[in-house]
């Protein structure tokens, strides 16, 4: 049926013999009834394209151009997909859900187009472009789990509940330093330093360290 289709039938010479005629027809009909099988088979909008075609070969050339055109599409729009991957960094402010969204939205568009990208693959990335505050959490994974066989979500979760301890360390310490109507200005100093620190690189690599054991262990 592929030949048929590919390279169509002969007509019929003069004076043709019973059994030249009797080929002929059934090699028309068997090219017919391919071009109901294409017509049956492709949806609305590859129909359209081959609606007012005749015959099989003319509608299955259609088609694969299509298909050639669109496949070079799909090539180029996935390697946009894997620079963007590539250049992904976990902004300063930027939740852990956000960047988990964006970064398993263009995970999912690559795998769409044909990109083999695994597990271990995405949490190795993500662990390279966390901002610098979850350096201990980083660090701690590390230690306390085997990164090959971790899944995304339990990584996302790793680092959710340490934005958490991240997030009620800052309220504590705040909080401290409006608890006494009027501290002395070292202790305020002191205070508002510790803050500072806390914010930028998180809470030690004890209470981390800590945290790793009873969070990631299975």
């Amino acid at each position: 049926m592929s030949d048929l289709v590919q390279n169509g039938y002969e007509d019929l010479g003069a004076n043709p013999t019973k059994a030249q005629r009797l080929a002929f027809k059934e090699a028309k009909k068997k090219y017919c009834k391919a071009l109901f099988y294409i017509q049956q088979n492709v949806d609305n909008q590859h129909f359209e394209k081959i609606s007012n075609t005749s015959r099989s070969k003319e509608a299955w050339d259609i088609l694969e151009n299509y298909h050639n055109e669109g496949e070079t599409v799909k090539q180029i729009k996935l390697k946009s997909y894997i620079r963007k991957y590539e250049i992904m960094q976990m902004e300063e402010d930027q939740k852990v859900s956000n960047y988990f969204s964006k970064m398993t939205e263009i995970v999912n568009l690559m795998k769409n187009r044909g990109e083999n990208i695994s597990d271990q693959m995405v949490v190795e990335k993500v662990l390279r472009s966390l901002n610098p505050k979850f350096d201990f959490i980083v660090v701690a994974i590390q230690k306390a789990k085997d990164v090959k066989s971790m899944k995304i979500e339990k990584l996302q979760s790793s680092l959710e509940v340490h934005e958490l301890l991240v997030i009620e360390i800052q309220k504590d310490l705040y909080n401290k330093l409006f608890k006494h109507k009027h501290p002395r200005k070292r202790e305020i100093t002191r205070i508002s330093s510790k803050r500072a620190k806390v914010k930028q690189t998180g809470p030690t690599m004890e209470s981390i360290e800590h945290m790793a054991k009873l969070n990631l262990q299975e």
